[in-house]
């Protein structure tokens, strides 16, 4: 009796080789694209590690080489020296102040024109959307002396009023990521409203806001950073130095009382000036990367 060849009597070890191979390929994929993306990291954080590092150097020791990535000694006392060289709680009320303000008008005035334009039906919605869009290919630099001019004429420089009041416009990006996560939402809940006697104003504050958080959260943050790391608009605007903001005022720290600081004293004022906007997005970070994943799917 002549016998089958092996592999035909059962394929099932060649089928397992084959998806052994399969999967030694997928982890060795997996592998390359973590090592990779670890690498692109650790670039990226070089520059947040080396001003930790710094902050912690003593000072006079900045500039050795080779370059210590591990102070030592290290020591915390260049934190206090930074509130005993510049006025850092005044600079950071103001920032909070200035900051919070805008936040909040950016929030309510791009929601209400982001829900105009994702749930109301008129014509030319779309010729002014389009309007609002091509005003963020405006560079910045154009709109300066215009702006200045304008709010000099109205007695605003030197105040808080045109670091905040603009934010109460409707800045276009949080009006095209706010529209587009509106538009996501099901009509089905306006009509349902409808039904029952709700206004639209009633509508968009009970219904859509609350269904909006993920999309709300991450206008706040890019608009609490953004307004926090502005520089130039308080350079420009204000003129006393118990107005200025943190950004500005941190700058103070490379010449404090006529003597330059030392690199060790500049980088913990960084790292206390870096803390609140990293606080904020560690506390958000949930709702905002889900707002981020969701925003622009149309139902």
């Amino acid at each position: 009796m002549k016998l089958k060849e092996p592999h035909l009597l059962s394929p099932q070890p060649v089928r397992r080789e084959h998806r052994a191979r399969q999967n030694g390929k997928q982890l060795l994929g997996s592998a390359l694209v973590y090592a990779t993306l670890s690498v692109l990291g650790l670039i990226v954080a070089l520059p947040f590690l080396w001003t930790l590092t710094t902050a912690l150097k003593v000072p006079g020791t900045t500039y050795r080489f080779p370059p210590e990535w591990i102070p030592s000694p290290a020591t915390l006392r260049n934190f206090p020296k930074v509130f005993d060289l510049i006025p850092f709680w005044t600079f950071l009320r103001n920032s909070l102040l200035v900051t919070s303000i805008a936040m909040i008008g950016e929030l309510l005035s791009a929601s209400l024109v982001a829900y105009g334009f994702a749930r109301f039906r008129f014509p030319g919605r779309n010729v002014l959307f389009v309007v609002v869009l091509t005003t963020m290919m405006i560079p910045y630099p154009v709109t300066i002396v215009p702006s200045f001019i304008l709010f000099r004429q109205l007695g605003w420089v030197n105040t808080f009023l045109p670091l905040t009041v603009p934010a109460f416009l409707g800045p276009a990006f949080s009006i095209f990521l706010l529209r587009q996560f509106f538009l996501t939402i099901s009509r089905d809940l306006d009509d349902a409203a409808k039904l029952d006697g709700a206004s639209e104003l009633r509508i968009f504050w009970e219904i859509i806001l609350p269904l909006s958080k993920p999309a709300l959260a991450t206008i706040a943050v890019f608009s609490f950073v953004a307004n926090w790391n502005d520089f130039l608009n308080p350079l420009i605007y204000l003129n006393d130095t118990d107005k200025y903001t943190l950004a500005l005022g941190i700058n103070f720290l490379r010449q404090a009382r006529s003597v330059v600081t030392d690199p060790a004293i500049q980088m913990a004022g960084t790292l206390l000036y870096l803390l609140p906007p990293i606080v904020l997005l560690f506390a958000a970070q949930r709702y905002f990367v889900q707002g981020i994943v969701t925003t622009g799917m149309k139902e």
